[in-house]
C-alpha cells in the first residue's frame, strides 16, 4: 500500500492538496480545499496526472474562499460527496448557491473512513465558523496537515504527534509582516491568536511533534507578501536538523509533485 500526496496550490489566492492511497488495483483519492475556479482545479488536476472523476471525496477545512472556492461546484458536476463540518456548512451558505452537492458532516476527533483511508478530523484556532485539519491513515503511514491556524495549543500538537509526513502552514516571517503595507487591522488578525501560523510557531510545533520517523515536512500557505521561501525552509530545518534546500515548499502557482509518505 502507498500513501502519497500532492499540491493543486498553496496559499492565500487558492488552496488544495491531493491525498492518495493505493493498493494493487484499489485507489482513493481525496482533494483536500478546493479554492480555485473550476477549470482551474480541472487544469492542477490533470497536471499532477488525476481527473476529477478520480476523485472519492472532497474535504473543506473551513469557510473562506481561497480554501472554499468552488468545492460546492466540483462536487456537484462531478458527482463527489462533500465533507465538512455543520458550522462550515451553515457558513458557506451563500457559495453553495444551486449546486446540489453531496454533502456530509464530520466532527474533530470523530474518524471516518472514505475507502481506504481513515481521516480523523481536529479543530484548530482560526478565525472561521468551525474549521477543521485533518489527519490521514492508511493503517500503516500517517500524514498531517496544518494550515489556517493562528497559535501552537497542546491539542494540535498531539494531534500532529506520531505522523510520517506533515503540511505545514509557516504563513509569514514577524518581521515581514510587521513592516509590510498592510493596514493594522489586517496585520493583527494574521498575526493574532486566531490568524496564520509564524515561521517560529511552526518551527515550535515540529519541535514538539518531531521525532525519528517523521521524514517529510513541506511549508505551505506562504504569504507572497510576508514571507520568503528561504525563511519559510530555514524555520523548518532546523528542528528537523536538514538542509534548508531540502525543505519542500507549496508554492501558489506551482504547488507541489507527489510526495510519498
Amino acid at each position: 500500500m502507498t500513501l502519497r500526496f500532492a499540491s493543486l496550490g498553496s496559499g492565500s489566492e487558492g488552496n488544495g492538496l491531493l491525498v492518495e492511497s493505493a493498493s494493487g488495483a484499489t485507489c482513493t483519492r481525496i482533494l483536500l480545499d478546493c479554492g480555485f475556479g473550476i477549470r482551474e482545479t480541472v487544469r492542477r488536476l490533470e497536471r499532477l496526472g488525476c481527473t476529477p472523476e478520480s476523485l472519492n471525496a472532497i474535504l473543506v477545512t473551513h469557510e473562506h474562499s481561497d480554501h472554499v472556492g468552488s468545492a460546492y461546484a466540483v462536487a456537484a458536476k462531478f458527482d463527489i460527496p462533500v465533507w465538512t463540518s455543520h458550522g462550515t456548512y451553515r457558513a458557506t451558505e451563500n457559495l453553495r448557491g444551486a449546486d446540489r452537492a453531496a454533502v456530509r458532516f464530520c466532527r474533530a476527533d470523530d474518524m471516518f473512513c472514505v475507502g481506504d483511508l481513515q481521516i480523523l478530523p481536529y479543530t484548530v484556532p482560526h478565525d472561521a465558523r468551525e474549521p477543521l485539519q485533518f489527519v490521514f491513515n492508511d493503517g500503516a503511514r500517517r500524514l498531517g496537515v496544518l494550515t489556517d491556524a493562528g497559535m501552537l495549543t497542546e491539542y494540535l500538537c498531539a494531534h500532529l504527534a506520531g505522523m510520517h509526513a506533515l503540511v505545514l502552514e509557516c504563513n509569514h516571517d514577524r518581521e515581514m509582516l510587521a513592516n509590510s503595507a498592510y493596514p493594522w487591522s489586517l496585520k493583527r488578525r494574521i498575526g493574532g491568536d486566531f490568524g496564520h501560523l509564524a515561521n517560529d510557531i511552526a518551527a515550535a510545533i515540529l519541535t514538539r511533534v518531531r521525532h525519528d520517523a517523521l521524514h517529510t515536512v513541506v511549508a505551505a500557505h506562504l504569504s507572497k507578501q510576508n514571507n520568503t521561501p528561504l525563511l519559510a525552509a530555514e524555520a523548518i530545518a532546523v528542528p528537523l536538523g536538514a538542509r534548508t534546500e531540502d525543505v519542500p515548499i507549496a508554492d501558489q502557482e506551482e504547488g507541489l509533485l507527489w510526495c510519498t509518505v
